[in-house]
């Protein structure tokens, strides 16, 4: 006789269990446990601390007995085994367990011709996860199935069930991945607050079409919502999730998403769709669509998409985005095909986009064609071939547009070793316009410009063992130099399709550029100096980082768009600095040559006492940024109340403006088995008027409440609600551990 495992993880609600919660109930161990395992299929073991054999067909057995199986374990204070009948029965204290649950009973009988088991009133508890339940009967047959009567389930400890399901009936059926579950209520409390007269519900961990767990939130942008996702198995490869959505100040919304995989190509189709939004003031509908596309052509080439779009500037503002946040201004549009091997790169790529608001037009480049070639010509001289056509458009009929073709061949002698390296280079930078221009434009429809560059790049690393506050640490020195000349050339004559001046850190001072795009190549004769200095405790973590870089110019720039006065830059430095197990910080600066005052700066401070025990302060600074300053002081917060209770908060003030432009308070309870989120938000709107142009006056409030049932399919905790909003929270650490 064999004894069929006792499947009851098939319960719906158990699929997604709460091993990534927070806090957890503590998922209980076997208690009674084979003491060898059963090795041919349908063996019994028997034993017990008395034994009556009555004519070869009746075994009695009675005090501690244990009946094994392949299957799992029974102990029970008597048994009895019918040989006539072929029935096993067994009561007192009955106890069952195999690798997946745990069942306690007041009795069980074994058909042990057919194998069908019952077991009358359980009680249960999952082995795997924290789940357990009352059934006045189980009964499994390999013929029918599974079958329990009166069922519950909760994942709370026993007698503080906050939350409960019950059930008249689960049936499973034999080969068949649904089961059925009728009167289902669902309660709070002990207060039903749910109820399905019938339902079916996957019983295996491959997916399956059905419903998924709700999603509910309020806030004054959209009201109350309710938003119900069906999950649909179209087939192994392919899924859909199809999400009505009910907001009671706006309408009915439908989202939807589609992916598909093959053996080479992945993706995915995102689209919603709002028919008749009662608070937008155009009668039109409003919509936004996402595909997003991954692919392998073969052993070299691979292919990529991403396609974004949506009906109005304020879509995302108003209805919020799984994607996207109110501060995006660009939705990209790209379709790329890219070729790599070790001696050639190359890309295919139609750069295109959305804008957002009232921001300035900018060009696509329609297509962009890129081609990286490299070759050692002999153990210490290298060839590099780097080359660029595009097409540049935006659209309009008063802008130039461009095709650009452009060269870079570059001979480079490198020497590295451990302790440092040196690099030289010499290059050829040869680019060919022809331009559409409108009239009266005073570029030139054809031109050719030819540069030269030279590089020298040199960094050597020193260390040694020092002592600090009693500690053995290694510290190390690594200055490094850059000297870049570039030779002049009028570029007046060339539009701007894809180049804008970067703003330099440390790191970018040895770019050797001062533009993004190729339009613009400012000429160069300067000198770059940096220098970084670590500490290094005994197991190699980094404790301190410091470094200083500046650039010296040997003579003034000729280029029209990049003026300057100054014979060195400004002056970039960069801090990270691990001031305790609990204390992490990090600045960066720049700080001008002419007047010493600071033209860009930010510093956060964390203080992280455990995982949910954390405050950061953060203040960032722009003297001018496109005619505007940046000033803002940030506060974070992550801290327990008291038992079971988590308070989060965020607050950004402008400094410039004198006012608070985003605020965040939250609080949640949070047990083993459930938890609540309430938090309240203040934000600048950012809505977009009929021009296009920012509303940076109003502001928006929006309360969210959130359940959270553990082992009911969310997996969300209280350190999610870091991560709300347009400022969200951001670990500044640089240093290695």
């Amino acid at each position: 006789m064999r004894l069929k495992r006792l499947p009851l993880a098939i319960f719906w609600l158990l699929s997604t269990s709460a091993t990534a919660q927070q806090m957890e109930c503590p998922i209980p161990e076997r208690q009674i446990l084979p003491d060898a395992p059963v090795t041919n299929p349908g063996d019994i073991h028997v034993k017990a601390g008395r034994t009556e054999i009555q004519q070869d067909n009746l075994a009695l057995f009675s005090g501690n007995v244990e009946i094994n199986s392949e299957q799992g374990l029974i102990q029970a204070q008597r048994a009895r085994i019918d040989k006539t009948q072929r029935a096993l029965h067994a009561d007192g204290n009955i106890r069952f367990a195999d690798q997946q649950i745990q069942v306690n009973s007041d009795q069980i009988d074994i058909n042990l011709a057919s194998g069908k088991l019952r077991l009358e009133n359980t009680e249960y508890q999952m082995l795997g996860f924290q789940g357990r339940g009352l059934a006045d009967s189980i009964q499994l047959d390999s013929q029918q199935g599974l079958e329990l009567q009166e069922v519950s389930f909760s994942t709370c400890p026993a007698g503080a069930e906050d939350w409960l399901i019950k059930a008249s009936s689960l049936q499973l059926s034999p080969d068949d991945n649904w089961g059925t579950a009728r009167n289902t209520r669902f309660y709070l409390g002990g207060v039903p607050v749910f109820y399905l007269p019938y339902f079916k519900f996957p019983v295996t961990d491959q997916r399956q079409t059905g419903l998924l767990f709700p999603r509910v939130s309020t806030s004054d942008k959209v009201g109350v919502s309710y938003e119900q996702p069906f999950y649909w198995n179209i087939a192994p490869n392919y899924d859909a999730t199809i999400s009505p959505r009910i907001m009671t100040d706006r309408g009915v919304q439908l989202k939807t998403e589609f992916r598909y995989l093959t053996a080479a190509h992945s993706g995915q189709l995102d689209l919603e769709y709002l028919a008749d939004d009662r608070r937008y003031e155009p009668d039109d509908a409003r919509y936004f669509y996402r595909f997003m596309h991954q692919g392998k052509l073969s052993e070299n080439w691979q292919i990529s998409a991403q396609v974004n779009g949506l009906s109005d500037d304020n879509y995302i503002v108003d209805l919020g985005s799984d994607y996207y946040n109110r501060g995006d201004t660009h939705l990209y549009q790209t379709l790329a095909v890219n070729y790599f091997s070790d001696p050639l790169d190359f890309s295919a790529e139609i750069r295109d986009f959305e804008v957002i608001g009232d921001h300035p037009s900018a060009y696509r480049a329609v297509p962009e064609l890129k081609l990286h070639y490299r070759q050692a010509l002999s153990d210490y001289l290298n060839f590099r071939l780097r080359s660029e056509l595009a097409r540049f458009e935006d659209g309009r009929s008063d802008t130039p547009s461009a095709s650009r073709l452009h060269l870079m061949p570059t001979l480079s002698l490198p020497l590295q070793n451990a302790w440092g390296e040196l690099l030289t280079e010499a290059s050829v930078l040869q680019t060919w316009y022809r331009q559409d221009l409108p009239d009266g434009s005073a570029l030139s429809e054809n031109v050719s410009r030819t540069l030269g560059q030279g590089r020298i790049y040199g960094a050597i690393n020193f260390e040694k063992q020092t002592e600090l506050f009693g500690d053995s640490m290694t510290q190390t020195l690594e200055p490094k130099f850059q000297y870049l000349y570039t030779s002049y050339e009028n570029q007046d004559a060339i539009g701007l399709y894809d180049s804008n001046r970067l703003l330099n850190d440390y790191t970018g001072l040895f770019r050797g550029q001062e533009f993004v795009g190729l339009d613009r190549i400012s000429d160069s004769n300067h000198l770059t100096l940096g220098v970084t200095t670590r500490l290094l405790d005994a197991r190699n973590k980094e404790l301190f980082k410091l470094s200083l870089g500046q650039i010296f110019y040997f003579n003034t720039t000729r280029l029209t768009e990049y003026r300057r006065e100054d014979d060195r830059s400004a002056l970039a430095a960069e801090l990270d600095w691990r001031l305790s197990s609990k204390w992490m910080a990090r600045s960066a600066i720049q700080l001008s040559a002419s007047n010493q005052k600071v033209e860009r700066s930010n510093l956060t401070l964390d203080y992280r006492l455990s995982e949910d025990k954390l405050l950061q302060i953060s203040h960032r600074y722009v003297r001018d940024i496109s005619g505007e300053e940046i000033n803002q002081l940030g506060l974070t917060a992550s801290w327990p109340l008291a038992q079971n209770w988590h308070w989060v908060g965020r607050w950004y003030k402008d400094l410039h403006s004198k006012r608070t432009i985003e605020s965040f308070t939250g609080i949640q309870y949070e047990s083993c088995c459930w938890a609540i989120q309430v938090g309240s938000m203040r934000y600048l709107s950012n809505r977009f008027d009929a021009l296009g142009g920012q509303s940076t006056e109003e502001f928006d409030t929006s309360i969210m409440l959130e359940f959270v049932f553990k082992g009911v399919g969310s997996k969300k905790s209280s350190r999610t609600m870091l991560d709300e909003g347009l400022f969200g929270y951001r670990q500044p650490y640089f240093l290695h551990n």
